[in-house]
Parts: structure tokens; C-alpha cells; sequence
């Protein structure tokens, strides 16, 4: 048979790129549409690593691809709503999966993936609902996900056809260390662990191999499986990272332990062949599900060590496991209504404290125009939003309680406080997002706009700060001094907008330079104004607190 060396080429790498570009926009879509009810949910039901192995095997069996199984948990955790503990026992579920799909009647899922395009684009198109718009980008991500690993698959196919490649698969397996690297190569090559396992049943089948020679292959198989993975995580988070080499070395380690241990195994898989009067090519199956049983097995308790050597292989901080959100207990609410906003005011306290480094990030990204202060940006406003989701749901139901006169005050104080420091996020977000048109558009800024910028950065961040730090002390005679900033700033920005009219009449700077300038200017004034209504809010909260005190004497 003669090969299309260039068509498979062509083929694969074509393939990748649609693959890795269905994992980003499967992950932005999952990022948009759940927010962190996604997270919540994982963290709710997968609370240990068995649980996790049990919905890697599920999945696993469902979809018909442990690739596609693994890649999915590379694309959650690097979206942040798994963490690395978690992915570890459903990728090791995984593994049992495709194994378990040797014996059972299932739909190969990555065959529709045409249509579950085509579902993606309707409602990417047809729909302008901002939510279904979003299912649609993870519907058509999901898409071209499979379509990616199954123009990978196919163009290396026909590599498993080569009388070739039996003759070198027969003369491989005459050395275990040598069995296992042509497995890991193979599979790695074809994109399929099934077609390996496919061309292993059919010489054993045939008699060109025995047990004991096509054992290391399978072993290697299933390192080379996990290459899906290692692409999947291209440009992800450090996470994500960790999980898809968590996946390599998860079973590199399970092929040493069963290449030593092998005279042993492989004597107990043909005892099993003997008493259960078995195919030899039943036999390959049953054999590649007792290594990945036992190699889970065997490593689950382990997790921990895992963890710590992906970590120390991969060093560094994940950016969004740094910023957590705190839980609200509803039992607060049960035992003292008093507590329970002690501890909404605490969540609101951590909130600001994250929309004060979405500004910090924004002003970082206006002078660097590192792509890294945009991404952890879009991180806080998220993390920003489901505070703003948990903190108003957690007062609506402290509302249903009954409240003193000051608790009550104090309530509302919070309730007009939480939309200010979420809107401050979205001004975050338009700077980021000007900022961005300045280096899509090339737009220069002069030397001495970029440092008015800086100027109004750090007065608004200083005055959003302060108000903060108000709200969280109690402190009215900060709120004041806030108040009073506020109207500086309101100057400054006035001030700012002639100094850079001026600029551009003199022609230092262009008039797409002006507009987004002045448009940056007037988000920070914008959260100028929020800090301020967040300082009233306190001085209204301080002024009826202190009138009760008054009343009762």
C-alpha cells in the first residue's frame, strides 16, 4: 500500500489546530456560561478521588474516548472549576473506561461530531440570546474537539495497514523496554489507543505473538494515550498542566511496577485464558483492563504524591486558584442574623479587596500591554461577579429574618454596596478592553498622557481603597474624606480631558489616541463615583445607628 505522506501531514496538523481551538472555546464558553455554579457543582459531588474515578469511567464509556474524557478534565481544570486533586481520580477512571468499551456495545461519539457542529453554529448564528449564544460555543467547541482527535486519528491510520509495521511490532516485542517504547511510539503515532490494542489482538490472534510478548506494548499503549492530553494543554493554566502530566505519569509509573512484576501478570492473565476458555484476542482486552484496575488502584491512595511531584515539576502559582470565593453558611442566618452579616460584610471586604487588583491590573496592562495583566483581569471580574451572586442571594434570604432596626440598616448598607463593587469590575474590564483596541490598533499614546494616566490610576485606586476600608471599619469620618476625594477626582478628570484637547490640537497625539484616552478617564471617574456611593452608603448607615443610640437614652 502506498502512502499519501503529505495528505497525512496536511491531515494531522489540521486536525490539531481545530482540536486545540475547540479546547479554547469550549473552555471560554464553560468560563461565560457557568461562572462558578460549575465549580460549586464539582466541588459538591466529586468530594473524593474514588467518586472521581467513577465518573472518569462513566464518561469514559459514554463518549467512547478516554482522550476525550482526559481532555475535557484538562479543559475544566484550566477554566478553574476543577481543581488538580479532583481531575487526578477521573482521569484514572479514564483509563478503566476505554477499557471497560473492549467489552461493551457503545456509540462512538466522536463519529457525530458533524452535527454537534452543526447544533454549535445554529445556535452561535440563529439565536441572539447572550446565554444560548454562549451554549453555543461550547457546543461547537465540544464539536470540534472530536473532529480534531478524529482528523488525528484517521490520518495516521493508514499506518497500522503496513505489512511493515507488523513485522517491526513482532520484532519489537522480542525485548520488554523495547516492547514498551514502540507501544508508546505507535499510539502516539495513530492517535488511538484502540487501533494499537487492535493490531496487538490480531497477532496474537494469528500466532506471531504470545502474552508474554504483547504485554510491554500494551503497556506502552497506554503511556502513549496520554500524548491527547499533553496537547490539550498548550497554553493553559499551570493546573492544567499538572493534570495532563499527572496523566503521563501516572502511567509511567503503573508500567514500571507491571514490567518488573510481568512474568508474574502475565502467567495469571493466561491462567484466567485457560479457565475461562478464552480468545486470545478477549485475553488483550481483559489484559489492558487489569492493568488499568490495578494501576488505579494501587496509585489512588497516592494522590497526594502525585500532586506534589507534578507541582515541583511544574513550579509556580495557578492565578485563578488564587483568588477564592468565601462561602456563605445559611446556618449563620438560623443562629444569629447579626453574624451572618458579619460575615456578608467580611465577603464584601475580600470582594473590593479583588476589584482593587482588577485596577491594579488594568493600569499594569496600560503600561506594559502584557497579555498576563489581561487575562488575571478577566479572572477577577469573574471571581468579582459570583461574589456579587453569592453575597445578594445570601442578603435576600438574610432579609426573610428577623432584624433589629441596625442590622436591618446595616443591611441595606451591604445590599447598595455589593452592586458599586461589582460595577467597579466592569470599569476594570472597559479599561482592559481599551486598552487592548490601543494595541490592536496601534494607537500611540504620548509620554505625557500615559503619565496622566498613571496619575488618575493611583488617585482612584487610593479613593476606592479608602472607601473599602470605611465600609469595613465603620469609619465615617474616612467616608468623608472620601466624599471629598471623590470631587477631586472629578477635577482631575476635567483637568486631564483639557491637558490632552490641548494635546491633540498641537497634533502630540491623534484623535483615535484622544478618544480612547478620554474613554479610560471616564471609567476611572466612574469608579470614583462608586466609591463614593459606597462612602455615603456608610455615613447613611453611621448617621441612623448613631440616632437610634440617641433615641434609647
Amino acid at each position: 500500500m502506498e502512502l499519501d505522506i503529505q495528505k497525512m501531514i496536511f491531515d494531522f496538523i489540521g486536525g490539531l489546530a481545530i482540536f486545540l481551538f475547540g479546547i479554547k472555546y469550549m473552555s471560554n464558553g464553560l468560563q461565560k456560561f457557568a461562572g462558578y455554579k460549575l465549580k460549586e457543582i464539582i466541588d459538591r459531588y466529586i468530594t473524593n478521588p474514588l467518586i472521581g474515578v467513577l465518573v472518569g469511567i462513566i464518561v469514559t464509556i459514554l463518549i467512547d474516548s478516554s482522550s476525550g474524557t482526559t481532555v475535557i478534565v484538562v479543559g475544566l481544570v484550566s477554566a478553574g472549576y476543577m481543581s488538580l486533586r479532583q481531575s487526578i481520580g477521573i482521569i484514572m477512571g479514564a483509563n478503566i473506561g476505554t477499557s471497560v468499551n473492549a467489552f461493551v456495545i457503545n456509540i462512538n461519539i466522536l463519529e457525530y461530531s458533524s452535527p454537534v457542529i452543526f447544533i454549535g453554529v445554529i445556535l452561535l448564528f440563529i439565536y441572539k440570546n447572550k446565554r444560548i449564544f454562549t451554549i453555543g460555543k461550547i457546543i461547537f467547541g465540544l464539536g470540534a474537539l472530536f473532529l480534531g482527535l478524529q482528523l488525528m486519528a484517521n490520518s495516521l491510520n493508514p499506518l497500522s495497514t503496513l505489512e511493515g509495521f507488523y513485522e517491526l511490532t513482532v520484532r519489537m516485542s522480542d525485548n520488554a523496554f523495547t516492547g514498551v517504547i514502540f507501544g508508546t511510539i505507535f499510539t502516539i503515532m495513530v492517535q488511538s489507543s484502540s487501533v494499537t490494542i487492535g493490531v496487538l489482538q490480531e497477532l496474537v490472534g494469528k500466532g506471531f505473538l504470545d502474552i508474554r510478548e504483547a504485554l510491554p506494548v500494551l503497556f506502552g499503549n497506554n503511556i502513549g494515550t496520554t500524548i491527547t492530553a499533553l496537547l490539550a494543554s498548550i497554553g493553559t493554566s499551570i493546573s492544567a498542566r499538572r493534570a495532563a502530566l499527572t496523566h503521563v505519569l501516572f502511567n509511567i509509573i503503573g508500567t514500571v511496577i507491571f514490567i518488573i512484576f510481568t512474568p508474574l501478570f502475565s502467567s495469571f492473565i493466561l491462567y484466567l485464558q485457560q479457565m475461562m476458555l478464552l480468545k486470545s484476542e478477549i485475553t488483550i482486552a481483559l489484559a489492558d483492563g487489569l492493568f488499568n484496575i490495578t494501576n488505579t488502584f494501587i496509585q489512588l491512595p497516592l494522590i497526594g504524591v502525585l500532586v506534589l511531584i507534578v507541582t515541583k515539576i511544574i513550579p509556580g502559582k495557578d492565578t485563578r486558584m488564587l483568588y477564592k470565593v468565601k462561602d456563605l453558611d445559611p446556618i449563620f442566618i438560623e443562629q444569629s442574623t447579626s453574624i451572618a452579616i458579619s460575615q456578608t460584610k467580611e465577603a464584601l471586604v475580600l470582594m473590593g479587596k479583588y476589584a482593587a487588583l482588577g485596577i491594579e491590573e488594568s493600569k499594569l496592562y496600560q503600561l506594559t500591554y502584557s497579555q498576563k495583566n489581561t487575562e488575571t483581569a478577566i479572572i477577577l471580574e469573574d471571581v468579582i461577579n459570583n461574589f456579587d451572586r453569592i453575597i445578594t442571594e445570601y442578603l435576600i434570604l438574610i432579609s426573610k429574618s428577623d432584624m433589629s432596626k441596625t442590622e436591618c440598616d446595616e443591611h441595606n448598607m451591604l445590599l447598595d454596596s455589593v452592586r458599586d463593587v461589582e460595577r467597579v469590575g466592569d470599569h476594570f474590564v472597559n479599561i482592559i478592553e481599551l486598552v487592548s483596541n490601543q494595541v490592536g490598533n496601534k494607537i500611540q499614546l504620548s509620554d505625557s498622557a500615559k503619565k496622566d494616566l498613571v496619575e488618575m490610576f493611583e488617585q482612584t485606586l487610593h479613593l476606592f481603597k479608602d472607601a473599602m476600608t470605611a465600609l469595613d471599619d465603620s469609619n465615617t469620618t474616612l467616608a468623608l474624606k472620601v466624599l471629598k476625594t471623590k470631587e477631586k477626582i472629578h477635577h482631575l478628570e476635567c483637568r486631564l480631558r483639557d491637558k490632552h484637547l490641548k494635546r491633540m490640537n498641537e497634533g502630540t497625539c491623534s484623535i483615535s489616541a484622544g478618544l480612547n484616552f478620554v474613554d479610560i478617564i471616564s471609567n476611572l471617574k466612574s469608579v470614583g463615583d462608586h466609591s463614593g456611593k459606597i462612602a455615603e452608603a456608610v455615613l447613611r448607615t453611621g448617621a441612623i445607628i448613631n440616632e437610634n443610640k440617641l433615641n434609647k437614652i
